[in-house]
């Protein structure tokens, strides 16, 4: 049986670095802990985004969408795509305000979004695809938001003359971008951008 509870600076941020292959803590709006037959299995986090214009892309103003930005969850849980929906539920008491929720699966790190299309989310095709990835740095990936957070100019050039001479910048398979409208009139509006599922 799943139980949620509200999530603090504390859980989230042991969640993140151990059980998140990407070992960071986004900035995170509003996040769950998630127990399983009385087990903690970690947290799943909201947040606004990197992007600042991810509400009015759909004619939303901030605060009516949030994205989800991590499932940092410790394989304790039954199934991961029931936790996510439980958090879904919840959302609409904790924040009623918030119309939709975006997502992404990530290319780069194989992923398809297979939680997503078991919760049927609508998915709108590939972003990103051919853009900036990940920097190679002493023959590790690391991401530009860490390079940035490093107070390191996200420049190769910058990067071979201060911190690995063999720098590289590899670029991005792109993104799979998925939607979870929260209530029928957010639903019928974002329908008509719906494209079939990755396989």
């Amino acid at each position: 049986m799943i139980k949620l509870t509200l999530a603090n600076t504390k859980a989230i941020n042991y969640a993140c670095m151990n059980y998140h292959y990407a070992r960071r803590v986004p900035v995170v709006a509003l996040a769950y802990n998630v127990y399983y037959d009385g087990n903690w299995c970690g947290v799943i986090c909201y947040g606004w985004g990197a992007n600042r214009f991810i509400a009015s892309s759909y004619n939303k103003w901030n605060g009516q969408v949030l994205e989800l930005v991590r499932v940092a969850l410790n394989g304790k849980q039954k199934t991961t795509s029931e936790c996510l929906s439980a958090t879904l539920r919840e959302i609409k008491n904790d924040a009623p305000c918030v119309d939709l929720i975006v997502s992404y699966a990530d290319l780069d790190q194989e992923h398809k979004g297979i939680i997503y299309q078991a919760t049927n989310w609508i998915y709108t095709g590939l972003t990103n695809e051919g853009g900036r990835g990940n920097f190679i740095i002493h023959g590790k990936k690391v991401h530009p938001r860490s390079v940035h957070s490093k107070n390191w100019k996200e420049s190769v050039e910058w990067l071979k003359e201060n911190v690995d001479k063999n720098v590289k910048l590899e670029m991005s398979k792109g993104k799979h971008k998925y939607l979870f409208p929260l209530n029928k009139k957010t639903k019928k509006q974002l329908e008509k951008l719906s494209v079939p599922y990755p396989k």
